[in-house]
């Protein structure tokens, strides 16, 4: 009897340790995530200067910018509070699900590989396939709304539109050409030759993306009395991006995927190949979601399409299969050969 309860003693000690050690390792981990790198680059005359990422805590400008900005980045972390089903006001309530900006552009826009606003300011206006012209930042802000945040146009001239861009614009000033490089879009992935398989998808995602995503990527909600949004997103259902969104093509989705999951992935040390990026998207894909409502007005010039926009129309013979979870690289090899197109996504 005495042996078993030191037994009992020791296991106990043992697991408190390891709990301990668990808490250490993801406040570690935590710290190595979000900690805004300082990077040392040459200009043109090969003078060396260093570039350190914006910090909402320690380089907030003063006056109304400061104000603008302040307001942006709370717009940006908590959308749904204040832009989204849980503003106070309805008319204001102009995303439709509980998502987040932060919950796609990480780190309020300012982790690399998670589609940063880190440099965003500075290329627009742009050409935009989807609607086939050049458009502003304002417009592209709108169609994040309209998709992936399944709502509705916000007035450009809003405070609310000013306040996002204005953060924007700051995380933008005096950004190195080869930081605005590193910082954009997604991290690439070799796109692979085979088929996506969502069977596949779904035994990584259990192994590595359910812990906080949850069951069929029901997401797991803030751990409060009323519903207050959520810790880790859903990736599917009613509060989740439309069918019209980046997210819902799988190439888009596991080069996010490869970049950023699991947590405490990072552009240059990624925890997924790009083989389990891509089966886990075709997984994640295969999730009810909304309706986006006049999708076919999308990309007039079809020629432009994505190759793994999974609705049509498309100008070619691949089936709506092929274009959902592929092969892709026939149908890019396609759009080379018979318009001179070079896809990658």
């Amino acid at each position: 009897m005495k042996n078993t309860i030191i037994q009992i003693k020791l296991l106990l000690k043992a697991t408190y340790l390891l709990l301990f050690l668990a808490v250490i390792f993801i406040a570690f981990v935590t710290v190595l995530h979000y900690i805004p790198p300082i990077l040392k680059f040459q200009d043109a005359n090969q003078t060396a200067f260093t570039w350190r990422l914006k910090s909402i805590d320690t380089d907030m400008p003063k006056g109304s910018q400061g104000d603008k900005v302040k307001y942006g980045y709370l717009l940006i972390t908590k959308t749904s509070d204040h832009i989204g089903p849980l503003a106070t006001n309805k008319a204001m309530r102009y995303a439709g699900n509980n998502l987040t900006c932060d919950n796609c552009h990480l780190n309020a826009g300012r982790k690399i590989g998670s589609g940063s606003f880190v440099g965003v300011t500075n290329r627009f206006p742009q050409f935009r396939g989807r609607e086939n012209k050049m458009g502003t930042l304002e417009e592209r802000i709108n169609g994040c709304m309209e998709r992936s945040m399944n709502g509705r146009v916000m007035p450009e001239n809003s405070d609310e539109m000013q306040a996002i861009i204005e953060y924007m614009k700051w995380l933008s000033e005096d950004v190195p050409e080869d930081i605005e490089k590193l910082y954009k879009g997604y991290v690439k992935i070799n796109i692979p030759d085979e088929k996506a398989d969502p069977n596949i998808g779904k035994a990584i995602y259990e192994a590595k993306c359910k812990l906080c995503h949850k069951e069929n990527g029901k997401g797991l909600k803030n751990n409060t009395a009323q519903f207050s949004g959520y810790t880790y997103p859903p990736l599917g259902g009613h509060d989740s991006y439309n069918d019209g969104a980046g997210m819902n093509r799988v190439i888009t989705s596991a080069q996010f995927i490869k970049g950023n999951m699991p947590f405490g992935a990072t552009y240059d040390a990624p925890l997924v190949t790009d083989a389990e990026a891509y089966h886990i998207a075709a997984y994640i894909n295969t999730f009810e979601r909304p309706n986006k409502q006049n999708r076919k007005d999308d990309f007039p010039d079809l020629k432009l399409k994505p190759v793994s926009t999974p609705y049509g129309p498309w100008v070619d013979n691949f089936t709506p299969e092929q274009h959902k979870f592929g092969p892709f690289p026939p149908i890019i090899d396609f759009y080379e050969k018979q318009y001179g197109i070079t896809k990658t996504k």
